[in-house]
């Protein structure tokens, strides 16, 4: 029997998912979540072996999610699901540890595959973004500033949104984090930049791109 958790902050989608894997002899969904907090403490209390997790949560995301849950039990298999195809998530959630990582459309027959596979010790990752991301994690610096170069690819995404002049609150509204997970990856930013200021970050990116600009 595969013990599942599932982990989104719309009851409707939860209880959708529990009807459809409840329907198959072999799958038990143990618990629900509906935001990162509960989805660790309640992957503590459970123990699923498969916890199938929204990257959107209202909290904080769910990949932050995922890597708190397999930090407290490396066995288990979490299969992020989402509605977009997005890079920098997929990217993210590899770097987490996520055992696969779905579009929400995904035929219902095809989501069950999926978790027997990760409960099997595969490896399931959409194979439309897979490419992509799999150079970036061959080829992470490239020819980068070695400072910028220290950075994730979420830390990178906040340090433009900076540039940009955007607040904490207008940053993590773009990207469904909360404010305080914003700020927690700004003062990380500032520390790999060696800098003590936002606004020293933005003018340290703007003047490695103009040198690129004028290398070119």
């Amino acid at each position: 029997m595969i013990r599942v958790m599932l982990v989104d902050d719309h009851e409707v989608v939860r209880k959708g998912l529990r009807s459809m894997l409840e329907a198959n002899d072999d799958i038990e969904v143990v618990a629900e979540a509906g935001s990162a907090d509960e989805a660790v403490l309640r992957a503590r209390s459970y123990k699923p072996d498969v916890v199938v997790m929204d990257v959107r949560l209202p909290d904080r995301s769910g990949v932050l999610a995922c890597r708190e849950v397999r930090d407290e039990n490396p066995q288990v298999a979490v299969l992020m699901l989402t509605s977009f195809s997005d890079d920098q998530a997929l990217f993210d959630s590899i770097m987490a540890g996520a055992a696969g990582y779905v579009l929400k459309q995904i035929r219902g027959g095809d989501l069950v595959d999926g978790i027997r596979r990760v409960a099997a010790g595969e490896s399931l990752l959409d194979p439309a973004v897979t490419a992509r991301v799999l150079d970036r994690v061959r080829n992470p610096q490239g020819d980068q500033d070695p400072r910028l170069a220290r950075l994730t690819p979420t830390e990178s995404r906040i340090l433009e949104m900076i540039a940009e002049g955007l607040t904490n609150k207008q940053i993590g509204d773009r990207i469904h984090l909360a404010e305080k997970t914003v700020k927690n990856y700004v003062s990380t930013i500032l520390t790999k930049l060696q800098v003590s200021r936002r606004a020293e970050a933005a003018a340290y990116l703007a003047d490695r791109r103009a040198r690129e600009d004028r290398e070119e």
